[in-house]
């Protein structure tokens, strides 16, 4: 039985979004649309923090790197997706399914930990602002970054591993847009029951995790800020407004996706659309719509042209 499941089922057949095909048409610009919007976004985010030498500080280099997992996340499932709108017949490799579930978990576990990482730079920024530029400095910036990617890899191969060893001999419709961990494992020709609750504690943990240092630490940057002064404390809630926005898109999806007990279908794919397609485009938009660094640097750049 070792090679089942490369032998018995080779390739995975998608139901899409929606049945009706009128529908699928009508959705394909607004997904060419949202995704194309998403690249520029985050990319341009990414180009001005490299060029402006203004936005060389750790909270933006952080930002560069949040932008650049939002490009990657959102492009393991979106292109599909939107290619899929215009075929009868939707079908994935085997290989491709598994590279998909390997993209989703490495892209978002990088991007949980990279969230709580912003968190603990303004946390520093803060809380403790005359030591700021000796404890966020080059080095430790990169190895954060590092960590974030490290965690994120090591999530989506121990997920991944245990999705490989299952024996898959039919039937392969996987009633969503994108193969995902408890579709696929539906599919399994064995009891599933322990491997999900080994995986959804593998997937729980890291998030639960990542939420409660979130939650921790901008409950104690909201109270350091109601001692400071009137504009120091309007400016860095402002940023960490933008933050927890943020956190609040990503993680809230998540949670009811792979934490909540009760699984409904047309619900799943909303969410699953949203933080895969939606949420990579919203973060370049909140940040830049509410920093007046990277809209100053946009101007400069427009003004450049």
């Amino acid at each position: 039985m070792e090679d089942v499941n490369q032998t018995v089922v080779s390739e995975f057949i998608f139901q899409g979004l929606c049945t009706s095909k009128e529908l699928q048409i009508f959705l394909l610009l607004p997904f060419s649309t949202l995704y194309l919007m998403t690249v520029i976004g985050n990319l341009v985010v990414v180009v001005l923090i490299i060029v402006d030498h203004h936005l060389h500080s750790p909270m933006y280099f952080l930002l560069a790197n949040l932008s650049f997992v939002d490009f990657c996340l959102s492009s393991v499932n979106t292109p599909k997706l939107t290619t899929d709108l215009l075929k009868d017949n939707k079908t994935i490799s085997f290989g491709g399914c598994m590279s998909q579930i390997l993209g989703i978990h490495f892209f978002g576990g990088c991007e949980m930990v990279l969230l709580v990482t912003m968190a603990y730079d303004r946390y520093v920024a803060i809380c403790r602002p005359l030591h700021y530029t000796s404890i966020m400095d080059r080095q430790k910036c990169i190895w954060l970054v590092l960590i974030s990617w490290i965690i994120g890899f090591v999530h989506a191969m121990s997920q991944l591993l245990l999705i490989l060893e299952l024996p898959f001999c039919g039937p392969r419709v996987i009633d969503s847009f994108f193969c995902d961990i408890p579709l696929v494992m539906k599919l399994a020709c064995m009891n599933t029951d322990t491997l999900g609750i080994v995986i959804k504690a593998d997937s729980g943990v890291l998030a639960t995790t990542c939420f409660i240092l979130l939650l921790i630490s901008y409950t104690y940057i909201l109270l350091t800020v109601q001692h400071h002064s009137k504009d120091g404390s309007s400016k860095a809630l402002s940023t960490c407004t933008s933050h927890i926005i943020v956190v609040v898109l990503f993680f809230g999806p998540i949670i009811f996706i792979y934490l909540w007990p009760v699984s409904i279908t047309w619900v799943d794919k909303f969410l699953a659309v949203f933080y895969t397609v939606i949420t990579p485009l919203l973060n370049p938009a909140i940040y830049t719509l509410r920093n007046k660094d990277i809209k100053n640097a946009i101007l400069k750049l427009i003004n450049h042209m």
